[in-house]
């Protein structure tokens, strides 16, 4: 039986390829993307769903969220900006052609509470964003930390962050959400960081592979992959050469096949003061502050069972 999964995205190339696993995978049940502010503000995070949904021909329901974080009343700006003359691996819309379909009328937040409601199946919940809409849902209504079966995370960095020195960009849009979630209470949590999402990357024969499938699915995501390359071949030290991370992606592979990804039981928390750490997530992988384990945290991931996943499931995406 296909897993149910809801999918929370700030929709950049990543989420979109994310989507589209998500969404053509046999094994993946996709009963709708809500999307929240990030990569780039909400209007634009939902275009690029529904443009996703568009693309390949299916009828996803979108569900808009949050247009601001938790706290902080206009954060993060100033967004990032490549430098002169370099790529952003997102950039603003996608592309691919703009969106005929429409959002649903309910917010996200209304949505994933009234769903997790009334469901009695159960539905794994992926944010791939800030986690800003889940926060806010838990706090209008607690009882959902009984009520998601399972969540896993794409966010956070051990070892390097990519928005400062110590903070992935999704925990470190919105740190105040962040914390929330992770205390919380949700039983099954897994965090999948920049630590493992770095070790399985699409590279640029990758993308010659499905480019040459020749379907919506494969097309689009070579093009999406080729420019996160350009972009970190430009200016990210954390990648080797002519080949990049698919971040949110990697989530949704793992609900497919959870052994892609290699974790362990460890206490996270986030840092949401600080003049250098705020957006940090502290992962106390030498049990340090005494605390019992809140997540299952991901160091590392098989590349090739990763980029096979999407070769098979994108070729037969006619």
């Amino acid at each position: 039986m296909a897993t149910k999964v809801i999918l929370d995205v700030d929709t950049g190339t990543d989420d979109a390829v994310a989507l589209m696993l998500a969404a053509l995978h046999p094994d993946i049940d996709l009963i709708a993307a809500t999307s929240v502010s990030g990569n780039v503000p909400l209007p634009i995070t939902t275009e690029n769903t529904l443009r996703v949904f568009d693309h390949i021909g299916l009828n996803v329901p979108v569900y808009a969220g949050a247009a601001a974080p938790l706290v902080r009343a206009d954060f993060p700006v100033p967004r990032d900006q490549p430098m002169p003359g370099k790529t952003n691996v997102h950039g603003t819309y996608l592309d691919i052609p703009p969106a005929t379909s429409k959002a649903q009328g309910t917010s996200a937040i209304e949505f994933l509470i009234e769903t997790y409601r009334a469901t009695t199946d159960e539905i794994v919940l992926v944010p791939v964003g800030p986690l800003t809409n889940i926060a806010a849902a838990l706090i209008a209504e607690p009882r959902l930390v009984n009520l998601i079966p399972r969540i896993i995370i794409m966010g956070g960095a051990h070892d390097t962050g990519n928005r400062t020195a110590t903070a992935e960009f999704n925990i470190w849009a919105d740190p105040e959400a962040a914390r929330v979630v992770f205390a919380s209470g949700i039983e099954n949590v897994t965090l999948v960081p920049l630590d493992a999402t770095h070790k399985a990357l699409v590279s640029l024969a990758d993308c010659e592979a499905l480019r040459a499938l020749g379907t919506p699915a494969a097309t689009a995501t070579a093009t999406f992959v080729e420019r996160r390359i350009r972009g970190y071949d430009e200016g990210q030290p954390m990648s080797r050469l002519g080949a990049a991370p698919v971040h949110d992606a990697l989530c949704i592979a793992a609900v497919v096949d959870p052994s892609i990804i290699t974790t362990r039981e460890l206490f996270v928390d986030v840092e949401t003061h600080g003049e250098l750490t705020v957006g940090m997530t502290v992962i106390d992988v030498a049990s340090r502050l005494k605390r019992e384990p809140n997540a299952h945290v991901a160091f590392d991931a098989d590349e090739r069972r990763f980029v096979d996943m999407l070769l098979r499931c994108f070729a037969a995406a006619h």
